[in-house]
């Protein structure tokens, strides 16, 4: 595939995108040597782990300024200054200063779960395809309960995808009470557009974590976490039981871009224009943490 082109809602611009690690992404996805590589290593989760261990060791700690200033990051953003990281992963999962992201207060709004390029599906049974025109997953190999994929059959989805350059921190988009995180294992592929315009079944099938939250106005909300290439773990820190707030902390993920799903019960929500009109056109839009994307059908 060319160049990754995503709407930024800041900017109202269409953008490039700067992908970390790109000239191995392309030869991993887009040659035979490569693909037999991927086939006998990367997408392995004994290769993840090993990265992020490697992730872990002081010496990356000197990977952090660079990356900063390359990607143009926000240091300001940053709940602790650049130099009092220990290494590249504590980095990675940084925490934010609150005013860094301020969360939708509108009673009837859905927030965005993670910084990143998001795509919707208003009607999961009208999909015409996500990167690929005619290309989707199948719901019920996602979810691996046949129950909820016959209930979600007819639902919402929003997917996020999270780029090494991203806020990693993931959070509940709406009010409500969580129940116990259930893991399904999978392979490590990666989720870049690179690989997913090959085969979109990759979010399907990868390691996923679903959790299922109960609400007053959306009924029950699937949020999922999808694991890849490079990401050393998903790792929860909610309470199972307990109930959160609008833009509460989920979770987060260490090392490696990632994504996010959100799926609603049909006729719950309407997602926002501007992401409707461009997932219509298989085209991403940016957008952070705690922005409104969607809002409750009364």
């Amino acid at each position: 595939m060319d160049e990754i082109v995503y709407h930024n809602r800041y900017t109202g611009e269409n953008e490039i995108e700067k992908v970390y690690g790109d000239k191995a992404l392309r030869w991993t996805y887009g040659s035979v040597a490569g693909r037999i590589s991927l086939s006998l290593l990367v997408k392995r989760t004994a290769f993840s782990h090993w990265y992020g261990w490697r992730m872990d060791q002081p010496q990356t700690k000197a990977k952090i300024a660079p990356f900063v200033e390359e990607f143009g990051l926000d240091a300001n953003e940053f709940a602790c200054d650049v130099d009092n990281f220990a290494n590249f992963n504590e980095f990675f999962s940084r925490q934010l200063h609150p005013e860094a992201r301020p969360i939708d207060a509108s009673n009837d709004s859905v927030v965005f779960p993670a910084d990143g390029r998001h795509l919707c599906i208003p009607d999961l049974s009208r999909s015409s395809g996500l990167f690929v025109k005619g290309e989707t997953f199948d719901i019920s190999t996602l979810l691996k309960d046949d129950a909820l994929a016959d209930r979600y059959a007819n639902g919402s989805l929003l997917l996020s995808r999270l780029c090494p350059t991203d806020y990693h921190r993931f959070h509940f988009p709406f009010a409500g009470t969580p129940g116990e995180s259930r893991l399904i294992n999978g392979p490590l592929y990666s989720v870049n557009p690179i690989a997913l315009c090959q085969n979109i079944h990759i979010l399907s099938t990868n390691k996923r974590c679903i959790t299922q939250l109960q609400t007053e106005s959306l009924g029950t909300v699937l949020l999922l976490e999808i694991g890849a290439t490079c990401v050393g773990s998903i790792r929860q820190t909610y309470t199972a039981q307990q109930p959160v707030t609008k833009g509460d902390e989920k979770g987060y993920f260490r090392f490696g871009g990632s994504s996010t799903m959100v799926l609603f019960e049909p006729g719950r929500v309407q997602f926002d224009a501007d992401l409707i009109e461009n997932s219509a056109q298989n085209r991403e839009l940016y957008a952070r943490m705690g922005d409104r994307m969607a809002t409750v059908v009364a």
